[in-house]
């Protein structure tokens, strides 16, 4: 039997919405997935699985950086092809942080032929990581973090690491920049596109949340604004909270003329795709993923 993953702890917010631990719990057993005794151990552990590998991956280089902001410093990690140039990547995590779980992932993107970049969004008030317990950390813990962001600081925080990423000699220059982001993450990834319209050709959002609201500067419609392509993921309950966010985001992008892909993923729950998560659908994450290489084989060719 596979490992199974951190599960969420705490009722949910707008920014990153969360089942109950004890409904997810309920939800393995009586899918046969785990007993009660394992879901206590494997969430104490902090155990995730690790994600497939990359066919004829590149060899890749790996580092800590810091990054100078109009804010502070940033501390992020950078992974890239270790030779040649590659299309660069600004990666947005959800409301746990820069941790393993998404180094894991950069890399398996990396390995893919980009030169990626995943940031500490908090980190004005400390570095990674940000999440105590990693995505078994109660949300009411992350909450005062979270709120210390805005619109402003998804701005400027974008053109800071856009511009240091331009700076890398590993990022192509003649080639568009991607940007992804999960939960919370989803807003920034689109504000991103709006911050640096000339720069951005991509932009992909995984279980977002916030991403339409019904202000004037929501993200959605500061994303129409910009140059880029779009892949939306949407989870299934999240959809059931929301169920004409798909069809506003649908019929923004068309007036605005921009290619996106926006899909329900049918049987998935909010946090699906980091491999840490809870509620981790690996079947469901490749689809994710493999829309995502698609995606950005497109839009940054």
């Amino acid at each position: 039997m596979r490992t199974i993953r951190k599960l969420r702890l705490t009722k949910g917010t707008t920014m990153c919405d969360q089942d109950h631990f004890e409904d997810d719990r309920k939800d393995y057993e009586a899918r046969g997935l785990v007993t009660r005794k394992q879901f206590g151990i494997a969430l104490g552990a902090g155990i995730a699985m690790m994600l497939p590998k990359v066919a004829n991956a590149a060899t890749v280089t790996e580092s800590d950086v810091t990054i100078k902001t109009p804010d502070g410093t940033a501390d992020c990690y950078f992974v890239h092809p270790a030779t040649g140039t590659a299309p660069g990547v600004l990666v947005w995590p959800d409301i746990f942080g820069l941790r393993p779980a998404f180094r894991q992932m950069a890399k398996r993107l990396a390995e893919s032929g980009y030169s990626v970049l995943v940031v500490n969004p908090f980190y004005r008030a400390q570095k990674a990581p940000t999440a105590a317990t990693g995505a078994a950390t109660p949300i009411a813990q992350l909450m005062p973090l979270a709120q210390g962001l805005n619109e402003t600081t998804h701005m400027t925080d974008a053109k800071a690491f856009i511009g240091w990423l331009d700076q890398q000699a590993s990022v192509a220059k003649n080639r568009k920049i991607g940007t992804q982001g999960y939960c919370m993450g989803g807003p920034m990834a689109f504000r991103t596109s709006a911050a640096m319209p000339d720069r951005v050709g991509a932009v992909g959002s995984f279980h977002g949340g916030g991403l339409v609201t019904p202000a004037p500067n929501s993200p959605h419609l500061q994303a129409s604004k910009s140059k880029a392509q779009f892949l939306v993921a949407i989870a299934a309950n999240d959809d059931s909270r929301a169920p004409t966010d798909k069809d506003t985001l649908k019929e923004t992008f068309a007036k605005a003329n921009l290619p996106a892909e926006i899909e329900v993923y049918t049987g998935s729950a909010h946090g699906w795709c980091p491999p840490d998560s809870g509620v981790y659908n690996e079947h469901l994450a490749e689809k994710a993923w493999s829309r995502l290489l698609a995606h950005y084989g497109k839009a940054l060719a």
